[in-house]
């Protein structure tokens, strides 16, 4: 898929863990880890907001489109 998570990045860097982020956003821990590793198919835009407040970022430190290669 050419949309890559960079959530786990963006923890690294905020120095959060994964269940200190599921606190933050009121997800349950097996659903924040299927967006960090990329197997979710999409997310709310209420979820991408409160992920987006918890870490202190915008959605593009989150999300990021590459190409396949051809």
């Amino acid at each position: 898929m050419p949309i890559i998570v960079n959530l786990d990045v963006m923890m690294a860097k905020r120095k959060m863990s994964l269940n200190e982020l599921s606190e933050k956003v009121d997800l349950t821990l097996s659903n924040l880890s299927i967006l960090k590793t990329g197997k979710a198919k999409a997310i709310r835009f209420s979820t991408l907001e409160a992920i987006c407040k918890a870490l202190e970022c915008q959605p593009g430190d989150i999300l990021e489109f590459r190409e396949k290669d051809q």
